[in-house]
């Protein structure tokens, strides 16, 4: 009965990975079957729909204290399954277009996703690993997925041997806290913190892991590779879906295992390489042609304004970070899709801006959610990104850190430049060649439209059921939680 108590717990991971299975069997009997789309997509959305039950509910531990759900592990969920089953929608039609409609990818984006919800209630180093291991070998797979194109191949290597490199500083880290604290578990591991040089690197390394996954400066150089070479809807996936559950991890990691002790204080690390990741990641922006690469250093910019929310260390900076995620998902893979939709079409490069010339006029529809999602990234109301950054920024500033939120606010600002850039090309350049563009189905243009609708509807109604999700944290060092 308890397994069964910890299965329920589990329910939205269970869901996708044994849908994961099912893909695969189906694939086996018939190769190519239009049912591997709709039971990935099903799945997703009934592993939504548990995740949602758990909105609000207090925090609590499953297998043996390995998980937990409820409270931020459950928003964290809601965020992962969203970012899932949009990117889902987008990449029937356009996987088809380029003619990699491979059903082993559903397989993949399904056993990712439990991977990411493994990782985002993660109370338990060993927990965290798998999570994380699972959600990064299916990233290679699909980072590879257009291996006939020599991008495809750079991008997938690149993206595998730096992923290795960094797994190796992670389970160094892991190794070291055990040996420091004689324990896996996060709380136990925050009771016998200490300053020690054992524990110190330990921790260092863990979080060297975490910052390479969330795209952080330094740790940052695979990304406008990878993100070029994957397909757009998977770029959007990976974007977002698997950054939203790497920095749920990182708020149980930070709360809960890393508390602040005397000579040892996290939050001026992060600071740092929050203002680092904010200003590298814009300024390289400014001067990408490439629309895929500059949304690739935009992310990484985005995530250096999560790491403001993160370096506040209060559940308000939590908070903020958790929505400012929720934001974020919503406005980038509404931005990939509309760049993927044009890329479907044949005939010219429309990653590269100077082909965008014209398009708004001639695709009118595309034009205008494209306008409403990079309006949103730049953080321009009444946009979800604009409050997101409010959030954060506000968050940051009620703790005192006044040079990070004016530093955070100044590199928003800049962002305003690229972002607008390309709204000029669609709307004030003339198209200097004439292309066939096909008309997206239904269902890809269905879920931009919402995707368009949410984000403007979270800019001027910001209301999310936060309150209660955080508090129920239980950040204080050693506490346990209840066990269902």
């Amino acid at each position: 009965m308890d397994y069964l108590s910890d299965i329920q717990a589990f329910l939205p991971g269970v869901i996708t990975a044994v849908a994961g299975l099912v893909v695969i069997t189906v694939e086996a009997l018939k190769s190519g079957h239009k049912s591997v789309f709709w039971i990935t997509a099903l799945s997703v959305l009934a592993a939504l729909f548990f995740a949602i039950q758990d909105l609000g509910a207090p925090m609590m531990e499953a297998f043996s204290g390995m998980l937990v759900y409820g409270g931020s592990a459950a928003f964290g969920n809601v965020i992962i399954l969203t970012g899932t089953l949009f990117c889902i929608f987008l990449s029937s039609d356009y996987l088809e277009g380029i003619n990699h409609a491979y059903s082993e990818v559903y397989a993949m984006i399904l056993f990712a996703t439990s991977g990411m919800l493994c990782l985002a209630g993660s109370n338990d180093l060993i927990s965290l690993f798998i999570g994380l291991e699972t959600m990064s070998i299916c990233l290679y797979v699909m980072a590879g997925l257009i291996k006939e194109e020599k991008t495809g191949a750079e991008g997938a290597l690149k993206y595998f041997l730096l992923g290795a490199f960094s797994t190796g500083f992670l389970l160094y880290g892991i190794a070291l806290l055990y040996g420091a604290t004689g324990t896996t578990n996060l709380p136990a591991i925050g009771a016998a913190a200490s300053g020690d040089l054992l524990f110190v690197a330990g921790a260092a390394l863990l979080l060297i892991g975490f910052l390479f996954k969330i795209s952080a400066v330094p740790f940052h150089m695979w990304t406008p590779d990878v993100y070029q070479a994957t397909p757009t809807t998977l770029t959007a996936y990976m974007a977002t879906a698997s950054k939203a559950a790497t920095f749920v991890a990182m708020i149980l990691v930070l709360s809960r295992a890393l508390p602040t002790v005397e000579g040892l204080d996290w939050q001026n690390v992060l600071v740092v390489v929050a203002i680092l990741t904010m200003v590298f990641g814009n300024i390289i922006a400014l001067v990408q042609d490439n629309v895929k690469r500059m949304l690739a250093y935009s992310s990484i910019a985005h995530a250096g304004y999560a790491l403001v929310g993160l370096a506040t260390g209060t559940f308000e900076g939590y908070n903020a970070v958790l929505f400012y995620l929720f934001a974020y998902t919503l406005m980038n893979v509404g931005a990939f899709g509309v760049v993927a939709y044009y890329e479907r079409n044949k005939g010219l490069d429309f990653s590269d801006v100077n082909n965008l010339a014209g398009l708004g006029f001639k695709q009118p529809i595309m034009g205008i959610m494209l306008s409403i999602f990079l309006f949103s990234l730049a953080g321009i109301p009444p946009f979800v990104g604009f409050v997101g950054k409010y959030y954060v920024f506000a968050a940051a500033v009620n703790a005192e850190m006044i040079t990070l939120a004016v530093i955070g606010v100044l590199a928003s600002a800049a962002s305003v430049y690229y972002y607008l850039r390309v709204m000029v090309y669609l709307y004030f350049r003339e198209a200097h060649k004439e292309t066939e563009l096909f008309s997206p189905t239904l269902l890809y243009k269905g879920a931009l439209v919402i995707l368009a609708v949410l984000t403007i509807y979270y800019g001027v109604e910001p209301v999310l059921p936060l309150d209660g999700i955080m508090d129920t944290l239980n950040s204080f060092v050693g506490t346990a939680l209840p066990v269902r």
